[in-house]
């Protein structure tokens, strides 16, 4: 498990460094939360001890270990500063160390990321300016921060970039892995919604969380990737995100792209059904109880499974509730796909709405692996391992 040291400095942007750190877990990094004293003005040290690896330090004086900064530094994979004010960068650059935060950064010979937030003014001031440029011919690593709204209601650069591209850099750093660079991978997410009338909708409990995490470690392995979705969560930096609501939506806009992709990973919960004849306009309670002659949705993954090219990977999602292993090794068969992921979604801990699962990874190979409970992300992972090998052959694919 890779060790992330996650500083904290005093700006208003520390409520953000709460995600980051729940983010990192989840995706199965060690964090250790380091927190200046300016930062626990804003946010509080019990809050990141609850939601870390281990409890947060805000000292080189407060516990049994006597010299802090160099456990820290030296046990470190990676050291991140979300967000990094202008005090930091400013110390860090003259070597000064006056607290736990700055001496563990002097401490270290792991990569250092550092993520800047401080209003447009001090952002763009020339010492701020040095500082990083000094910084950044020393080797660390630097998050160039958002344009937006800023505190006291100002709008302009300085605003820390998102959670999300921070956990993103920091596992790209963490892995320097790039083994899905020049591929392609199609990614669908969420549930589909199926018109009753202008109103209202049949659907389902998805929420695209798995989905969004698929595409959002590929990226970061290197793909382009293009996630098509219904769901109305964050994305990774470079992920092209394609907004759709039906089946019939998603199925064109996958089939649109599919050719050329490399890697097809239908993630999505796609309705089966969907009413033949919706309503133009909205049903009145009045007019009594309608009835609805259903009728069946294109199947995205058969498609894909009988148009499937030499070389392209096409991985299916299985959301089951019984006879899990078998209900997903005959979809795997009649889909005609490459890998089917299985998942109980009755399991209140493993199934819709929730941030951790466990599955069944069933190949056309032969090959049956069950994970235990682990997050969505780290799911993702796995996933995406089996598809590298899967491009490249067993012998080359990499761990991820």
């Amino acid at each position: 498990m890779p060790r992330v040291v996650l500083g904290v400095c005093g700006g208003i942007a520390a409520y953000k460094a709460v995600e980051v750190c729940r983010r990192l877990v989840d995706a199965g990094v060690h964090v250790a939360p380091i927190l200046t004293d300016d930062a626990q003005r804003f946010v509080g040290a019990l809050t990141f001890s609850a939601l870390a690896s281990e409890p947060a330090r805000t000292s080189l004086f407060d516990g049994p270990d006597p010299i802090p900064h160099t456990t820290l530094g030296q046990n470190a994979d990676l050291i991140v500063v979300a967000p990094a004010t202008a005090k930091l960068l400013g110390k860090y650059a003259a070597g000064i160390s006056d607290d736990l935060l700055t001496a563990t950064l002097l401490a270290t010979r792991a990569p250092v990321l550092v993520c800047p937030a401080m209003h447009t003014e001090m952002w763009e001031h020339a010492a701020v300016q040095d500082n990083l440029a000094t910084l950044r011919r020393r080797g660390v690593h630097v998050l160039d921060p958002e344009e937006g709204r800023l505190a006291g209601g100002d709008v302009g650069a300085g605003r820390l970039a998102d959670p999300a591209r921070i956990t993103d850099a920091v596992l790209g750093l963490l892995t320097g892995n790039r083994s899905l660079a020049g591929r392609t991978v199609v990614v669908t997410a969420g549930g589909t919604r199926e018109a009753l009338d202008p109103v209202r909708y049949l659907g389902n409990r998805s929420s695209g969380k798995m989905g969004h995490a698929l595409a959002n470690v590929a990226a970061r392995l290197g793909a382009h990737v293009v996630l098509v979705t219904t769901a109305n969560l964050p994305a990774a930096s470079g992920v092209e995100v394609v907004r759709v609501d039906s089946a019939q939506e998603m199925h064109d806009a996958v089939m649109a792209r599919s050719a050329q992709a490399d890697v097809l990973i239908m993630a999505a919960a796609v309705a089966d059904f969907r009413p033949k004849a919706p309503s133009t306009q909205k049903i009145k309670k009045a007019d009594g109880v309608p009835e609805f002659v259903l009728e069946p949705t294109t199947d995205i993954l058969a498609a894909l499974g009988r148009a499937k090219r030499p070389g392209q990977v096409v991985v299916g999602f299985a959301a089951e509730t019984e006879r899990l292993r078998e209900h997903a090794a005959a979809k795997l068969e009649s889909k005609r796909v490459d890998l089917m992921v299985a998942n109980d979604v009755s399991a209140l801990d493993a199934g819709f709405e929730v941030d951790t699962n466990r599955a069944w990874l069933l190949g056309a190979d032969g090959s049956a692996d069950e994970t235990a409970l682990i997050s969505k992300e780290e799911l993702a992972r796995l996933v995406l391992e089996r598809v590298v090998r899967l491009l490249v052959g067993p012998a080359d694919g990499p761990s991820i």
